[in-house]
């Protein structure tokens, strides 16, 4: 499982979430929420510090990063975040 994001949507998330250098930002899987890989579920993003990590990109001088433990949810899939300039917002792809 790989990941990978956009310095375009790295630069939103860092805005967003008011990220300084060296942040960690998780993408987890949570219960709920619309346009998931799974129905009932779908991603959250969060500050968080990890402990065990599954994949991991730097962009924007911030760490995104999935943990091991929320591996079953990409089912051999890759996350590929991109930002869509219409919307003004990121976009996730399962590929």
């Amino acid at each position: 499982m790989k990941l990978e994001i956009s310095n375009e949507a790295a630069k939103w998330y860092r805005e967003e979430l008011d990220a300084e250098d060296a942040t960690y930002l998780r993408f987890f899987v949570r219960y709920g929420g619309v346009g998931g890989k799974i129905p009932g579920f779908s991603l959250g993003i969060k500050k968080d510090d990890p402990k065990t990590i599954h994949s991991t990109v730097k962009a924007e001088n911030i760490h995104f990063y999935i943990e091991e433990s929320d591996i079953w949810y990409f089912e051999d899939s890759d996350l590929v975040i991109d930002f869509d300039k219409q919307q003004q917002e990121p976009v996730l792809k399962y590929v």
